[in-house]
């Protein structure tokens, strides 16, 4: 009896032409019923499953064009470099500047992710707080974490003092900042540019440095320290500062 063959070429016009087909499409494409038979053929050619949709739309890696944040949508069709939504949630959170709401992640992935986040709850996979009146999601990593909610709550106080200062001059601001890192110490320099580092956010350390006119590692280490919280506060005060100990008198 004469083996029947399923050229895997097949598959390469159909994603040439769509880019992503289900697994009925495929096997129309190769002319069989037989899903072990296109999952073989899949193999061959280095597939990929979609992480929304439950799974059901495939791709070939060479088709995909990530983002920077290792996303790729075609046709409101979800494909992510790590995986599963369920891992792709947990990455994106611990990844991020200042977590995310729901709705943010909605408008990232284009996919309702109400499901997945419950479940990353209950397994403590991701941590959530409640900001402003809404859920936002947070790492699980206790400093990561601290680091996240200073950055959300700084972008909401930044927001409401632009809506009530429209005429700061940032030109002003940035001499003052100058001149008040001028009259510090060296380590007490380093903090400060590591909180208007944090104040910034992404990119700070750069940007701080480029005003102070220090190295850039002197920024990071700056903020790191602010965030571990390994800052010993007698080293910070100068020599004979501080309140003078009182010394007791003896009566005669």
């Amino acid at each position: 009896m004469k083996k029947i063959s399923f050229p895997a070429k097949r598959l390469l016009g159909l994603f040439k032409g769509q880019k992503i087909a289900t697994i009925m499409e495929l096997k129309k494409a190769l002319g069989t019923n037989s899903s072990m038979t296109v999952f073989r053929k899949l193999k061959e050619l280095n597939y990929q499953s979609s992480c929304s949709h439950s799974g059901k739309y495939y791709t070939l890696k060479r088709c995909v064009k990530f983002n920077s944040k290792g996303l790729w949508v075609f046709n409101r069709v979800l494909f992510s470099s790590y995986g599963n939504l369920a891992e792709t949630l947990k990455t994106l959170i611990e990844e991020s500047d200042q977590g995310y709401s729901s709705v943010e992640i909605e408008e990232l992935l284009h996919v309702k992710p109400n499901e997945p986040l419950l479940e990353l709850i209950r397994n403590k996979s991701v941590d959530r707080e409640k900001v402003s009146g809404r859920y936002i999601y947070f790492s699980n990593k206790h400093t990561m974490k601290k680091q996240q909610e200073l950055m959300r709550n700084r972008a909401g106080e930044e927001f409401h003092f632009c809506e009530m200062r429209p005429n700061v001059l940032m030109n002003e601001l940035k001499a003052a900042i100058i001149i008040f890192f001028s009259i510090l110490n060296e380590k007490q320099r380093r903090l400060y540019a590591g909180l208007e580092s944090m104040k910034i956010g992404q990119g700070g350390d750069k940007e701080i440095s480029q005003l102070l006119g220090i190295n850039i590692k002197t920024v990071t280490k700056g903020r790191q320290e602010l965030f571990d919280e390994k800052i010993n506060i007698e080293t910070i005060r100068s020599t004979g500062g501080g309140r003078k100990t009182i010394k007791k008198k003896l009566r005669a």
